[in-house]
C-alpha cells in the first residue's frame, strides 16, 4: 500500500483593504496578486508562504 501525502498548501479568500473586494488566492503564490477592481497589491511572494496584505476571511480545504 502506497500513501500519498496531502499537500501543506491551501486557498485563502482575502477582502481588500481599499475597496472591500473579495479574492480568493493561494497561500503559497509564486507571483504578485493585485486586486481586481483597484489594483492594490494584496499578496507578495516570498519563497514559501505568501506575504498577504489583505484581511484573510477564511481557509478553504
Amino acid at each position: 500500500m502506497v500513501k500519498i501525502k496531502e499537500p501543506n498548501s491551501k486557498f485563502i479568500k482575502i477582502r481588500c483593504p481599499k475597496c472591500k473586494n473579495e479574492q480568493i488566492t493561494f497561500g503559497k503564490a509564486s507571483s504578485k496578486v493585485d486586486c481586481l477592481i483597484c489594483g492594490k497589491t494584496l499578496v507578495e511572494p516570498t519563497g514559501g508562504k505568501s506575504k498577504v496584505k489583505a484581511r484573510i476571511l477564511e481557509v478553504l480545504e
